[in-house]
Formats: structure tokens, sequence, C-alpha cells
């Protein structure tokens, strides 16, 4: 059973910047998959970025292209979101999430989640 547990969320006016962690434990597996999603209510869950462990390649929505990085710590099965320049539109609970192997922008897709970290961004 995969654990997942996010922290860094926060209160930052526009342009600011945050950084939010995924800590995962319990996987035994070698490849897999974090993806981050954030969600506003009413809203469908909404992919915002996706790391592999094999080669670690990203994904990064238009949304946030060039303004949001991420990063892995192997040895501690964390991942890292940092968000820079961040915007009003940019406020939403975010989860990372956890599948076996590749990655896919599907929420439906991910079996583990954490339990979410909110950012809001005042104008």
């Amino acid at each position: 059973q995969v654990q997942l547990e996010e922290s860094g969320g926060g209160s930052v006016q526009a342009g600011g910047s945050l950084r939010l962690s995924c800590a995962a434990s319990g996987s035994t597996y070698r490849d897999y998959c974090v993806g981050w999603f954030r969600q506003v209510p009413g809203k469908e869950r909404e992919g915002v970025a996706t790391i592999e462990t094999r080669g670690d390649r990203t994904f990064y929505a238009n949304s946030v292209m060039g303004r949001f990085t991420l990063s892995r710590d192997a040895a501690n099965n964390k991942v890292f979101l940092q968000m820079n320049r961040l915007k009003p539109e940019d406020s939403a609970m975010y989860y990372c999430a956890f599948r076996p192997f590749g990655c896919t922008n599907a929420h439906q897709m991910y079996s583990y989640w954490g339990q979410g970290t909110r950012v809001t961004v005042s104008s």
C-alpha cells in the first residue's frame, strides 16, 4: 500500500513562490510516476505536472509551463513542485498521486492519492 503525504501549501501574493513536497512510502515499484493535480470546487481535477522515475521524464500543463518545476529526491522517495510567478488562477487544492510505471495526465489512472495541500494566491 503506497502512502503519499503532501506539504508546502499556503497563501502567497501573486508573483510569489511556493514549494510543494510529496513524500511516498510503501512502494515496491522501481519504476513509477508521481503526478501533481489540482482542483477547485465545481471543477474537474486538473493535471499540473508529472514525473517518471525512469529517466526523470517530466510533463507540464501549458498553464504552468515555464513557472513550475518538478524535481525528485530518489533516495528519500520525495517529489517537489517548485511553483514560481504564482497567479490567482493557480489557487486550488493540490494533490500528489502515484501510479506504477509510466505517467498519464488522466487522474482516473492513478491509484494512490495524498490528502492534498491548499494553495491560495491573492491578487
